[in-house]
């Protein structure tokens, strides 16, 4: 059979029919003339900026963003940014959202983490109210120093006062623990902090659940005593920081929530996200049920922080775009949807799944014929030794659910739990390239809202969109992007570097300059990883097509050559990474011989 296989293979490719790969374009000129939207992240991790950039691009808008040292985070022992921390700027940024209002800009979205506590990190380490230095307006005026209340007030009356404006406001509840790496904190540190925030705590709900109980509840076991210090190993000092970081993080989200709606502006929306979380009653229950109650019509409160932004301007374009919702079908495989996809998750997953299906305005539909949406979903396996039959009842599933053309979306939810072998059958067995989203990357309640935000916002520009080529060239590099670390940098050479950093370079994977590490010689190495393990996948997509239109007009496209290029570390250390993607021009639908997609 081999042999007949093979002879068939060269006589197709002897025949002209062989795999067509256009050559990727070295220098790509960014898309310049969609609508603006002013972004503020919430780092400068890629989830967070070239992501969020592909995601916009692709829906035909153009992203703005200050200048990188003024959101940048740098763990401890790295570079300070410009304003000498290690967290971005505050007045800065202030001032670069004002100034893109006063220059016409009325899209918006916005990290509060980032504008009132310089970035994600920083906000879980802020214990105090510092006021904000906010630089004078270009033609030379001096700075002025407000109170974060204050400059918060200014900024949102101003955005609410222009009819025009479309602002999402992102927001976190407070993980568990504070980042190991940053400002001292240590494993240890953070294991107590954690396992003394996984505590429950006195359930409020009624008129006691207000501001000031929440935060005195901080300190009490579900029995309403003070919970022992010793008993997790915290001192006064370590447990009285922790809390006053939650309690300032807090105060400024209940501030932001009472002026938008005492503003009335309906301008104005809010996504609050909920980091790190824990199956336990712990100390956020009494937040998320606080915050809840604040939310006004079309704000939000879902699982995940790093997915807010792709949330977010998938949002802001259904509603510009008139959404009406669609029909969606989930099929769940693997057999633990029942329950928390990890340790960081407080739902099940077929919960948070529904939360951010309402969110998006889908309907879930038990029929497949009727749906518009598929997504696809593998869990960790109810049964380990049926592992291998988890994975091929889904490949199976999605092979068959392409010949039927049903835009798809794919979720591996299952935490590592299949090692590669899910990502090889899917490499050697179905076109990823076809799917119009796909998520597996981070922790489960985030990989939920990545892929749900981009193939939702796919399939709405699919059926109301202008397409571009800028529009599909980013679109496919949402795509690839999220397929390429997961199967690649995840599973395969981030073990590796692992491995070289700690064994032969004696440093930690976690940050490079601590201790101060050849950078150079772990970045080669990631490359050439990266050269091997991303080599199939790529054959893969070069040999697949994507979805061009929607009935009744369905029509594919084949997607061109791919290149990466500039591979880096943002963060200085192994768990993730950025690489610029090249493509290069789309060609007519591969067509499939043999089981291989040719032209």
């Amino acid at each position: 059979m081999r042999r007949v296989l093979a002879l068939a293979m060269a006589c197709l490719m002897l025949s002209g029919c062989g795999p067509v790969r256009t050559e990727p374009w070295d220098n790509e000129v960014a898309q310049t003339d969609g609508t603006e939207i002013a972004y503020v992240p919430l780092d400068d991790r890629p989830d967070n900026v070239e992501r969020v950039v592909y995601l916009a691009e692709s829906l035909g808008y153009t992203l703005s963003m200050p200048e990188r040292d003024d959101y940048r985070t740098a763990l401890d022992g790295q570079p300070c940014n410009e304003n000498g921390t290690q967290s971005g700027d505050r007045g800065e940024l202030f001032r670069w959202v004002l100034d893109r209002e006063a220059a016409g800009c009325d899209r918006y979205v916005l990290s509060m983490d980032q504008l009132l506590s310089g970035g994600l990190v920083n906000s879980r380490a802020m214990y105090n109210h510092e006021d904000i230095s906010l630089p004078g307006a270009e033609g030379g005026e001096m700075a002025e120093t407000y109170s974060e209340y204050e400059l918060m007030g200014l900024l949102l009356s101003t955005l609410a006062e222009d009819a025009d404006n479309q602002v999402w406001l992102l927001e976190s509840v407070m993980r568990l623990a504070p980042t190991v790496g940053y400002q001292g904190g240590t494993l240890e540190d953070y294991n107590a902090l954690r396992s003394y925030g996984a505590q429950p705590r006195p359930e409020l709900a009624g008129e006691a659940l207000v501001l000031g109980t929440v935060e005195e509840s901080y300190r009490l076991g579900a029995d309403g005593e003070t919970l022992d210090l010793a008993v997790y190993g915290l001192t006064e000092a370590e447990a009285g920081e922790y809390l006053a970081a939650r309690g300032r993080k807090l105060e400024l989200s209940h501030t932001m929530m009472e002026m938008v709606t005492g503003l009335k502006a309906e301008n104005i929306h809010v996504l609050i996200g909920i980091d790190d979380s824990s199956e336990e009653n712990s100390i956020q229950k009494n937040e998320i049920a606080y915050l809840r109650s604040l939310l006004r019509e079309g704000d939000a409160l879902l699982s995940g922080v790093d997915d807010l932004a792709f949330k977010a301007v998938a949002k802001l374009y259904l509603e510009e775009s008139g959404w009406e919702g669609a029909n969606v079908s989930v099929s769940y495989f693997g057999g633990t949807e029942d329950r928390p996809a990890c340790d960081y998750d407080y739902q099940s997953l077929e919960t948070i799944m529904e939360e951010h299906l309402a969110f998006f305005g889908l309907k879930e539909e038990d029929v497949i014929l009727y749906a518009d949406l598929l997504v696809l979903v593998l869990t960790q396996p109810a049964d380990p030794e049926q592992a291998e039959t988890y994975c091929r009842e889904l490949v199976e599933f999605l092979k068959n659910k392409q010949e039927s053309g049903i835009p798809t979306i794919l979720i591996d939810a299952s935490n590592g739990s299949y090692g590669t072998m899910f990502h090889e059958m899917l490499t050697k067995e179905v076109q990823l390239g076809w799917l119009v989203s796909y998520a597996g990357f981070l922790d489960m309640a985030i990989v939920t809202g990545t892929a749900l935000s981009h193939g939702v916002a796919r399939y709405a520009f699919l059926r109301s969109g202008e397409q571009t080529e800028a529009t599909e060239r980013a679109f496919l590099r949402t795509v690839a992007d999220s397929i390429l670390k997961d199967f690649c940098y995840k599973h395969i050479v981030r073990e590796d570097l692992l491995a070289y950093i700690r064994n032969d370079l004696g440093g930690d994977p976690n940050n490079f300059w601590l201790p101060n590490i050849d950078r150079e010689a772990i970045l080669g190495r990631l490359e050439s990883g990266m050269a091997a393990a991303t080599a199939p996948v790529i054959r893969n997509l070069e040999r697949s097509n994507f979805i061009s239109d929607l009935p009744p007009n369905y029509a594919e496209r084949g997607w061109g050559g791919i290149a990466l290029k500039n591979y880096r570390f943002p963060w200085d250390r192994a768990f993730e990474i950025g690489v610029d993607i090249q493509l290069g021009e789309f060609t007519e639908p591969h067509e499939r011989v043999l089981g291989v997609y040719y032209q």
